[in-house]
């Protein structure tokens, strides 16, 4: 058996029932286009490969999985490559794809943020991961856990926790406990000139979350006299409507 490596931060599904739970809330579909980030040593793999989606794709960054993965789930279709560094474009066209995956902590902030930006070609995400990063997705302002990974997620998305799922469901066991979570990209978002200037603006806000908002945007060229937020407000207690707001009243996309 392929043991994990910390490098890849693998921490394996060995909980059949977490698995089952899984596989039951996605009741993947005959008609379905599915990705899986990370299928490791198959756990949820054998869950959702029975099913007989139209697809099936796992993009696995560690080569010593690949032939197990490949013995086992003939028709899963393989790509050995660092999630990161995939086309996410060219990989998830002809969608909409259903993404799922046991995320490793050290990648699921980016993975998810690049993942927002191609909510267009998803039809939904199911994700497992460290229970503070689901925090954040479902954030509200004027809480820690309120930052641009919240306001980005519940954007793009409807956001849901199913439930949650103990330390003792991996191995090695972590040290953080984890969730799975429903993302549903929205039908509807707010009129948003360019999503890029809105994480612009995200990026700069939240840098210096407990400064007065001016000052923490104060190198980006923002027509404030647009704007009805009050002088004295700081970047987590603005709504996601607030910073689309700011985002369309921002002129160019500085770094």
């Amino acid at each position: 058996m392929v043991r994990a490596r910390k490098r890849f931060g693998q921490n394996f599904l060995v909980d059949e029932s977490v698995a089952y739970g899984i596989g039951e809330v996605l009741a993947i579909q005959p008609s379905d286009l599915l990705l899986e980030v990370g299928p490791g040593r198959g756990a949820l793999t054998k869950v959702l490969y029975p099913y007989g989606a139209r697809r099936y794709v796992g993009v696995e960054i560690d080569r010593d999985l690949i032939a197990g993965l490949e013995r086992d789930f003939p028709s899963l279709e393989l790509i050995n490559q660092d999630v990161l560094r995939v086309r996410l474009g060219e990989l998830l066209a002809d969608g909409p794809w259903r993404v799922v995956g046991n995320l490793p902590y050290n990648i699921s902030t980016p993975l998810l943020v690049r993942l927002l930006g191609h909510s267009e070609q998803i039809g939904d995400m199911h994700f497992m991961l460290q229970r503070e990063v689901g925090a954040r997705l479902a954030g509200v302002p004027g809480t820690k856990q309120w930052g641009r990974l919240g306001v980005l997620a519940q954007y793009h998305c409807e956001i849901e926790r199913l439930f949650d799922v103990s330390p003792e469901s991996f191995s090695p066991v972590p040290k953080v406990h984890s969730v799975v979570v429903r993302l549903v990209p929205r039908s509807e978002k707010l009129p948003l000139i360019d999503a890029a200037r809105l994480d612009l603006v995200l990026r700069h806000a939240f840098s210096g979350r407990r400064k007065r908002l001016v000052n923490a945007l104060k190198s980006l060229p923002v027509r404030w006299e647009e704007l009805a937020l009050p002088e004295q407000a700081r970047p987590d207690e603005l709504s996601v409507s607030d910073y689309v707001a700011l985002a369309n009243a921002c002129d160019a996309q500085q770094s």
